[in-house]
């Protein structure tokens, strides 16, 4: 399987509910690196997973739904924890559906997979991989 990777960051508030949480039951700030892989079996007639310049903008179309907006505030995620986990999954399914959609345009039809890690620290991260959905985005 090929892949092809590429980084973005974005900024935001929330806060979590249930004692789980200590301390991050209050607002508290968090600012996440993005990485994501774009796979496929076999490259394109370009010799190419996907156009990574393409793939970036994409990226970031789909950050800038959160970015420097207090999560607790957007509708989709009233009443939920927006942890780490939940935020890669999140953003793997709107891009997923982006994909299937044909954002990437001919280079994106041949993805099979996408793997999408969020990084808090450098000593903590999640991830969410999983095939191109074609339906519809399950948090947008």
């Amino acid at each position: 399987m090929y892949s092809v990777g590429v980084r973005d960051h974005f900024m935001i508030a929330h806060s979590f509910r249930g004692e789980t949480f200590g301390p991050a039951q209050n607002l508290h700030g968090a600012t996440y690196v993005v990485d994501v892989e774009f796979r496929r079996s076999s490259l394109d007639n370009d010799n190419v997973v996907t156009d990574i310049g393409a793939a970036t903008g994409l990226l970031k179309e789909v950050l800038a739904d959160f970015n420097y907006k207090n999560l607790d505030d957007l509708d989709d995620f009233k009443g939920i924890n927006t942890t780490t986990e939940f935020m890669a999954r999140t953003i793997f399914d709107r891009l997923s559906h982006r994909v299937a959609g044909g954002a990437l345009g001919d280079s994106g039809k041949g993805l099979r997979a996408i793997k999408v890690t969020l990084n808090e620290s450098h000593a903590a991260w999640a991830s969410f991989e999983g095939g191109i959905n074609a339906g519809k985005d399950a948090h947008q």
